[in-house]
């Protein structure tokens, strides 16, 4: 997976101000850069979630899924009683 810098292939400008100090330089790249490279990490993203599914689909059993007893464990109390609810 890509870092996001590694989208922007364009050039990026530091906009200085009016100090001139280094420190309070701010990146900017264009517009249709930046949408490029935003349109290009959906594109990455859909495709990691396409081989995801895949996986998942893949390793999939049609067994049925172990779920504990909850024999002897500690109950399960409300933390606030209806009327507190209806409030």
């Amino acid at each position: 997976m890509k870092a996001p810098a590694e989208y922007l292939n364009a050039p990026v400008l530091y906009l200085s101000y009016p100090t001139g100090e280094a420190a309070e330089s701010v990146p900017v790249v264009t517009y249709d850069d930046a949408l490029l490279a935003v349109e290009a990490a959906l594109a990455d993203a859909e495709r990691y979630r396409y081989l995801l599914m895949r996986a998942l689909r893949r390793h999939r059993t049609d067994e049925p899924a172990v779920v504990p007893s909850l024999v002897g464990s500690t109950p399960v109390v409300p933390m606030y009683s209806d009327e507190d609810m209806a409030a």
